[in-house]
C-alpha cells in the first residue's frame, strides 16, 4: 500500500485517528437523528480544591490540523485494508463505518459531518464547564462521538496553559511582595523560560505546549513553538524571546571556565546573557572565577545571568545571589531587599511550580528581590501532566432517536456519585463575570450569550480565530477577575441532574446532605 498525499505527517490515515473500539460504535448506538457530547475538566490543577480556574486553550491545533483535514477514499481504503487484520485474537477482520465514511466522502466533500462548539480560545472558567460540544445529525448522527480521542488531546495545551498562568501566580507574588515593581513589573513575563522542547515525545507537542506557555510568558527556548506563535498564530508579530546562553560541552571545550566566560563577555557583555557555572565545582566558580572576571563584565555594561544545573535547586539560587552580591554589589529597594547590580540567577534544574513556590519564598527569606531571579522549567513544564492532572473527559449527553423521541443521557456511578457527566445540550454565559453552564433548552442563555461558538460546521469555519495578542489580552483580565473557586452549573442544569439521578435512585453529590 502506498502512501500518498492524503495521508498525514506520520504516515496514518486521518481515517485511524481514534480508537479501536470507536470504529465499532456505529454498530452498538441506537438509531437516532441526532446526537451531542462536550468534554470538561473535573478537577483542579493536581485536584487543587482551592483554586479550580483552568484556561481553554488549543481547540485551533486540532481543528486546524485534523478535524478540518479533507477525507478522500484513499484514507478509507487505507482503514479497510487495516482493519481486515485487526480483530483479536486471530488477526482477523474488525467492523468499521465504511458506507458511512464514503458518504460524507462523496455528499461532504470529504469534511467529517459533526459540528463543534467551543469557547473562545483563552478563556478562563472553572472546572466543570464544557470546553467543547459535539453534535451529529442523521445520517451520520452515530460519527458524533468519532473523533471524541482528537478532540480530547485539547486536555494537553489546555493543562499547560492552566499550569503555566499558576506558575505566573507565584511569580507574581514574588513581585509583588519583594519588587519595586510589584506584580506588574516589567519583569514578570520573562521570568519563566520554557526549557521543555528536548524532552518532548515530539516536535508537535513541543509546539502545542509550548504555545500554552506562551500565553502567560514571553521567555521561550522552544523556537518551534515560538515561531508557530507568531507567524500561524499572530500575524508575524513576535510572541517569545529568549538570550544567548552557555551549555556544559560550551564551557569544557575551553581551557578554563574564566576563559569561556571571557569569551561571552566578549561577544555578548554588551547586553543579557546567561553562563551555566557548575561543569566542575559550582561553589568555587561562584567563590574564584566570578570574581576574576568581574571587572571585564562590569566594563562591558551588560547583565550577566548565572545558571547552576545541579545540587539542591534552593541551596544553588541562593549560593548564586550571595557570591554576586559579594562580587558586584547591590542596592535596596524601597521594599528593603536587594537587587544585585547587573547580575542574576536562573535556575532551570528541578523545577515544577512546587519548587519554584519553595525558591521564591527562600530569596524573599534571605533579602533578595524577586527581580534577581528566573525559572527555567522543562519536563515540570511540558511533560510532567497528563489527562488525569485535571480529569478531562468526553461524554454523551443528548440524543433524539429515530421515532423523533428526545432524551438526555449522563454518566452517573453508583460507586461515585460525585462522578457524573452534565445531561443535555449546554450552554455557557457569564454570570456575574463568571462562565456558568445552563441547560441549553432552559431559555436562560440566547445565542449572543453563549459563550460555546461554532468553530467547525461540518467543514471549517472562516474568521473564528482571535489572534495570539488577543488570546493574551483575554487571559490577563479574566484570570485574576475571576474567584479562585466558583461553582459553574447553574441551579436549573442541577435541577435536570438529580431528576436524572433520581430515576435511577440515586443523588448526585452536591445534593447530599
Amino acid at each position: 500500500m502506498s502512501h500518498n498525499g492524503s495521508m498525514l505527517f506520520s504516515g496514518v490515515p486521518i481515517s485511524l485517528l481514534t480508537d479501536s473500539y470507536k470504529a465499532t460504535h456505529f454498530l452498538q448506538y441506537p438509531a437516532a437523528k441526532k446526537m451531542v457530547a462536550y468534554g470538561e475538566f473535573r478537577v483542579g490543577f493536581n485536584k487543587d480544591v482551592e483554586d479550580t480556574r483552568v484556561v481553554s486553550y488549543g481547540i485551533r491545533w486540532l481543528i486546524d490540523h485534523y478535524i478540518s483535514k479533507q477525507w478522500t477514499q484513499h484514507d478509507i481504503d487505507c482503514a479497510e485494508i487495516f482493519y481486515r487484520t485487526h480483530m483479536a485474537p486471530r488477526n482477523t477482520s474488525f467492523p468499521f463505518p465504511k458506507a458511512i465514511f464514503e458518504r460524507f466522502v462523496k455528499e461532504n466533500n470529504g469534511y467529517f459531518p459533526v459540528v463543534i462548539q467551543a469557547l473562545p480560545e483563552g478563556t478562563c472558567h472553572h472546572i466543570r464547564v464544557p470546553v467543547y460540544q459535539i453534535s451529529a445529525e442523521e445520517p451520520y448522527s452515530q460519527l458524533c462521538t468519532y473523533i471524541e480521542t482528537l478532540l480530547t488531546m485539547v486536555w494537553y495545551p489546555c493543562t499547560v496553559a492552566t499550569l503555566s498562568r499558576r506558575s505566573r501566580d507565584v511569580i507574581e507574588a514574588s513581585f509583588e511582595a519583594t519588587s519595586d515593581g510589584g506584580s506588574g513589573s516589567p519583569l514578570v513575563p520573562s521570568r519563566l523560560q520554557d526549557f521543555g522542547f528536548r524532552g518532548c515525545t515530539s516536535v508537535e507537542q513541543s509546539i502545542v505546549g509550548g504555545c500554552a506557555h506562551l500565553l502567560s510568558f514571553v521567555g521561550s527556548d522552544n523556537m518551534a513553538a515560538a515561531f508557530y506563535a507568531q507567524f500561524t498564530l499572530n500575524g508575524g508579530r513576535p510572541v517569545g524571546q529568549s538570550i544567548p546562553a552557555t551549555e556544559h560541552s560550551v564551557m569544557t571545550a575551553w581551557p578554563t571556565e574564566r576563559a569561556a566566560i571571557e569569551n561571552m563577555i566578549e561577544h555578548f557583555g554588551g547586553g543579557v546573557f546567561a553562563v551555566v557555572m557548575d561543569s566542575y565545582d559550582y561553589a568555587k566558580a561562584l567563590e574564584e572565577v566570578l570574581p576574576s572576571i568581574a571587572s571585564r563584565k562590569v566594563g562591558k555594561g551588560g547583565y550577566m545571568v548565572l545558571r547552576p544545573d545541579s545540587g539542591d535547586p534552593t541551596q544553588a539560587v541562593l549560593m548564586a545571589l550571595v557570591a554576586a552580591d559579594k562580587v558586584f554589589g547591590s542596592d535596596l529597594n524601597a521594599k528593603g531587599f536587594k537587587v544585585v547590580r547587573g547580575c542574576g540567577v536562573i535556575q532551570g534544574d528541578g523545577i515544577d511550580i512546587t519548587n519554584m513556590a519553595k525558591i521564591a519564598q527562600a530569596i524573599q527569606d534571605a533579602g533578595f528581590s524577586a527581580d534577581n531571579v528566573a525559572y527555567g522549567m522543562g519536563g515540570g513544564l511540558l511533560q510532567k501532566v497528563n489527562r488525569d492532572t485535571m480529569s478531562f473527559a468526553t461524554k454523551l449527553c443528548h440524543i433524539v432517536y429515530a421515532d423523533g423521541t428526545a432524551t438526555d443521557t449522563m454518566k452517573q456511578p453508583a460507586t461515585d456519585t460525585g462522578k457524573f457527566s452534565l445531561p443535555g445540550m449546554l450552554a455557557v454565559k457569564r454570570v456575574n463575570g463568571v462562565p456558568r453552564v445552563f441547560p441549553a433548552d432552559s431559555g436562560e442563555v440566547s445565542d449572543e450569550e453563549n459563550l460555546l461558538r461554532v468553530v467547525y460546521r461540518c467543514g471549517p469555519v472562516e474568521g473564528v480565530w482571535d489572534s495570539f495578542d488577543d488570546i493574551r489580552a483575554r487571559i490577563k483580565a479574566e484570570w485574576t477577575a475571576l474567584p479562585p473557586t466558583s461553582d459553574a452549573i447553574s441551579a436549573t442544569l442541577k435541577a435536570k441532574i438529580v431528576e436524572q439521578m433520581q430515576l435511577r435512585g440515586k443523588l448526585p453529590a452536591f445534593a447530599q446532605a
